[in-house]
């Protein structure tokens, strides 16, 4: 696979990853707020993102974003776990 083939493909895959991110933030909220029944697989989200991430991703760009994605959902996990502690207190 050339070079290129293979920084677009990881290019799509890190755009692929930051859609679930914000897909799984609205179901969130949709869970909390009572209109889901069941808790969006944030775990599985998680592991998908640690295997990605393990991959060796030359391109500073590319690997940039990979950085930025991996902080988006640590900072949206945060926000996911303090709303369920929020719901469960209530």
């Amino acid at each position: 696979m050339a070079i290129a083939d293979e920084n677009l493909a990881i290019k799509k895959a890190i755009q692929d990853l930051e859609n679930r991110i914000d897909q799984m933030h609205l179901d969130f909220d949709k869970f909390i707020h009572g209109d889901l029944n069941r808790m969006p697989p944030w775990e599985e989200l998680e592991q998908d993102l640690l295997a990605f991430s393990r991959k060796k991703i030359f391109d500073l760009q590319l690997s940039n974003q990979l950085d930025r994605i991996l902080y988006k959902f640590q900072t949206r996990k945060r926000i996911w776990l303090r709303w369920l502690k929020e719901s469960h207190t209530r």
